[in-house]
């Protein structure tokens, strides 16, 4: 099993609005740097994604992968697993949203990735951490703008 690494940041934006980003993965490629293409392969009976193809092309790091999500009923959290992927074996994820009062939400985001070819531990830990970074502020500033 991987381990798990987290990271959080503070958005100004209400959770509805981080959440909303966050469910709207036909925009990715727009904010999301790594990420070149998405689509939405099936929904959930509320109409939120159920199953992405990710095409993500991250320098060295290129891959096209499927995930599937799980809505938290509140509407303050996701989480989801790799379902087929090239270059992953596995990959767990969730974005956990806490709402800290005058339209500001903190964002905690967990991740485990275990790769197809082994990688050494400090490597890949530094490489999701920079992953997780970087989205977190990637996500921070399309909520805050848009």
């Amino acid at each position: 099993m991987a381990e798990q690494s987290t990271q959080s940041i503070e958005v100004d934006a209400e959770p509805e609005r981080v959440m909303a980003v966050i469910a709207d993965f036909p925009a990715y490629p727009e904010w999301a740097k790594a990420v070149r293409e998405t689509e939405v392969l099936g929904e959930d009976a509320d109409g939120r994604a159920k199953q992405v193809k990710l095409t993500l092309d991250a320098g060295p790091i290129k891959d096209v992968y499927t995930l599937e999500y799980d809505w938290d009923a509140d509407g303050h959290g996701v989480s989801w697993h790799l379902v087929k992927g090239q270059m992953q074996k596995a990959q767990n994820g969730r974005y956990a949203l806490e709402a800290l009062g005058a339209g500001r939400t903190k964002v905690t985001y967990t991740l485990s990735v275990e790769l197809a070819l082994p990688m050494i531990g400090l490597l890949r830990r530094k490489a999701e951490k920079m992953v997780m970074d970087t989205a977190l502020k990637e996500l921070k500033k399309r909520a805050e703008t848009s």
